[in-house]
């Protein structure tokens, strides 16, 4: 459950180990705002955070064919579905933190220990407010004929539509899952194209009148200027999906501690800044995510999309669901 404005809360501190003063970082994130997390984890702790950047799946192949001889500390993803895929993999090894388990909640972490989840940002509608006069209100909504031809979303081979049908077989079953699917590419104003910004800004050009996109991409449009959307963002309004049932669908950044860490310690050190109040707030203000620790506030452009209800599905269970998700989406039709 997300409260983006609560109480504020204690930051948590992180002491530096006392041996090998670096740590090696394989990350799919890829925000330039990150560079004060790591100068500031550097600053506080001496530790030399070297970095190797790419996309996830590569970085996963790649700890593997590294087998014991990898030099990776820490693996961070973007979206449940490829942390969860290296854990399978292999290439992460359970941690006992106190810190982490108290900080993160439940439903953000492995069971085991093998990953915590540490920014979120809801899978959420925008919408012409003048051209839709009744929303969808759920996911399963958008599958509804009223719709046609009125919604963009990304096409299924990303990892963002992959999650969001793997949730709905999760919480509504495999038929409902098919039956979803179908109708919603019948539903489809375009053909699938591009990433989020792409689909909001297919509202300003018209060619759509619902779009499904992560909340920090509007949200950015709200604090800077984002070309073709952010003129225009007053025509636009949104729903945080499923709010009278199972609540809004989430997808999150999370890290795990490499399977062969040469830096084991400094490893869950970072982890654990990671949940601090100081880095937090770095993912909300610097990036317009939701921050996953109670008690840290969002930024004031992710304030304005107001509070809401996320989903506390398994994501465990959501990433296994992922193969399935493809093949319906492909049995269906979808690009």
């Amino acid at each position: 459950m997300l409260r983006p404005l609560i109480l504020a809360t204690t930051a948590l501190t992180v002491a530096a180990p006392a041996f090998a003063q670096e740590l090696n970082l394989y990350s799919s994130r890829h925000y330039d705002t990150d560079e004060r997390l790591y100068s500031d984890f550097e600053e506080a702790t001496g530790i030399t955070i070297n970095r190797i950047e790419g996309n996830a799946d590569e970085l996963i192949e790649r700890m593997v064919a590294e087998g014991e001889n990898s030099p990776a500390d820490i693996l961070l993803t973007v979206d449940a579905s490829r942390i969860a895929r290296a854990e399978q993999a292999g290439v992460l090894q359970p941690i006992e933190s106190d810190v982490l388990a108290d900080a993160i909640p439940a439903e953000l972490q492995d069971d085991d220990g093998h990953w915590f989840g540490f920014s979120q940002r809801a899978r959420m509608f925008f919408y012409v407010a003048d051209r839709v006069e009744n929303p969808p209100q759920t996911y399963m909504d958008l599958a509804d004929p009223a719709y046609n031809d009125m919604v963009c979303m990304r096409s299924a081979t990303n990892v963002y539509s992959q999650t969001l049908l793997a949730a709905i077989i999760e919480n509504e079953g495999e038929e409902a899952a098919r039956t979803w699917a179908a109708g919603l590419l019948e539903n489809l104003a375009r053909d699938p194209q591009g990433g989020d910004t792409d689909q909001l800004r297919g509202l300003v050009s018209g060619e759509c009148d619902i779009a499904v996109s992560n909340s920090y991409y509007f949200a950015r449009a709200l604090r800077k200027e984002v070309d073709g959307l952010s003129d225009s963002v007053e025509n636009i309004a949104w729903v945080y999906p499923n709010q009278a049932s199972n609540g809004a669908h989430v997808n999150i950044s999370a890290g795990g501690v490499a399977a062969h860490a040469p830096n084991r310690e400094n490893a869950i050190a970072f982890l654990e800044y990671l949940a601090s109040e100081q880095a937090q707030s770095y993912f909300a203000d610097g990036n317009d995510e939701f921050p996953v620790v109670e008690g840290v506030p969002v930024s004031a452009s992710v304030a304005e999309l107001g509070s809401f209800e996320g989903d506390s599905v398994d994501l465990a269970a959501v990433a296994d669901n992922v193969p399935l998700a493809q093949q319906i989406y492909n049995e269906t039709g979808w690009e």
